[in-house]
């Protein structure tokens, strides 16, 4: 792991970022809520604020859900949509969608909307949240599998915006990180 770090105000919270090398040469200042219970709290209470008009929130799995757990909590709703990444044994009657490759995956992917997740967002106002959107191809992904259940997108909230994300005007997002 490098000892640099990017130091970055996220809402009003400071943390420390690791700069990390991805196979194809750029560096990213790498963000991880998975552990972290008072940045995910911080971040979750935050963005909260910005999406209460919405009915029903949406995530993709695995660094989303506790945010989006935070967020519903806060917002008093008692459930939350998450698209999968592989297809679950309760998942055999639902949806997908296939996305391009993300900045730190490199590959493409599906995501899977289980039916009672489908039932949780059709006709509703959606909130998409995750913790960092950059290229924005996994944005599109959520964005198409919620157009694919019948639901209204509503907002689409970050903690971070990376690289050119920052001048995208249909996001929310906390901080901005560079991509080196």
């Amino acid at each position: 792991m490098s000892d640099e770090i990017l130091k970055v105000n996220i809402g009003g919270y400071p943390a420390e970022l690791p700069i990390l090398p991805l196979p194809s040469g750029i560096k990213i200042a790498f963000f991880n809520l998975h552990g972290d219970q008072k940045l995910t709290e911080h971040c979750g209470k935050v963005l909260a604020t910005y999406l209460s008009d919405c009915d029903v929130l949406i995530t993709a799995e695995s660094k989303g859900l506790q945010l989006t757990h935070v967020v519903a909590r806060e917002l008093n709703q008692p459930f939350y949509a998450v698209a999968r990444k592989t297809k679950k044994l309760y998942m055999q009657d639902g949806i997908e969608v296939m996305i391009k490759s993300s900045i730190t995956t490199g590959e493409i992917q599906k995501l899977f909307l289980s039916k009672h997740d489908v039932a949780l967002i059709k006709g509703k106002r959606v909130g998409i949240i995750d913790d960092v959107v950059s290229t924005g191809n996994s944005l599109e992904g959520l964005e198409e599998i919620v157009a694919k259940a019948g639901g209204i997108i509503q907002k689409k909230a970050f903690v971070l915006a990376e690289g050119d994300a920052e001048y995208r005007k249909d996001i929310i997002y906390l901080a901005h990180i560079p991509i080196m």
